[in-house]
């Protein structure tokens, strides 16, 4: 993900969407995800593009940097702080990393393929060059373009965003991926993204333990 307020222009993160415009498909380059069923799920039972970046960005920022999920190198760290109802992935700070991870059973799964908060003409120049994919079991499943909402982000102290446990509102931009619970199992989840000089790589290998 990448991060830039009035106020401070910090790291660049991703681990994955101007103020008051819809949601549309990805696409418009070769990279984009193709839609995998006639609506996307997220469409159909997934949180809001300002819940899910609310939640997303406040999770995101709810660890120190020697703990983040964003910085983590391995998986190791991808089970820290995760909510009830959904499973949160992230992105990196522009490098590539190879994740193991298990997943709860019965629980879906939210990331972004790449995405940043700033003001909003920062997102719309952001949002002109960003593309992405990514391929779960071999398949490419449908990314949502979010052009930019308000958004509201809770960090903790030393979290590598903003280092502080502030509140602010901003306004949130991506490709955004939300997925109906996974059968158990394992599970391969390739994420890639790009937009301007900044890109994402992750490999996952999910493991979905059954109930």
């Amino acid at each position: 993900m990448k991060i830039k307020t009035g106020r401070v222009a910090v790291m660049t993160m991703v681990l994955a969407t101007l103020v008051g415009c819809g949601r549309s498909s990805a696409g418009g380059s070769e990279d984009s995800t193709a839609p995998a069923s006639s609506a996307p799920w997220s469409a159909q039972a997934g949180l809001s593009p300002e819940d899910l970046q609310s939640r997303w960005w406040t999770w995101a920022m709810s660890e120190p940097e020697g703990t983040n999920p964003v910085a983590d190198e391995d998986g190791s760290e991808c089970e820290r702080n995760q909510p009830k109802d959904v499973w949160f992935l992230a992105g990196t700070f522009g490098t590539r990393a190879e994740r193991t991870c298990s997943i709860p059973d019965g629980v879906p799964v939210a990331f972004p393929l790449v995405n940043l908060t700033g003001e909003p003409a920062t997102c719309t120049s952001f949002m002109s060059t960003a593309k992405g994919s990514a391929v779960l079991d071999g398949e490419k499943v449908e990314a949502e373009s979010s052009q930019g909402e308000s958004i509201s982000v809770q960090g903790v102290v030393f979290n590598p965003v903003t280092g502080t446990d502030e509140r602010f509102t901003t306004t949130g931009c991506g490709l955004w991926v939300q997925l109906p619970p996974l059968k158990p199992g394992k599970h391969t989840l390739t994420i890639r993204g790009q937009a301007q000089d900044f890109s994402v790589g992750v490999d996952y290998s999910l493991t979905v333990d059954a109930a």
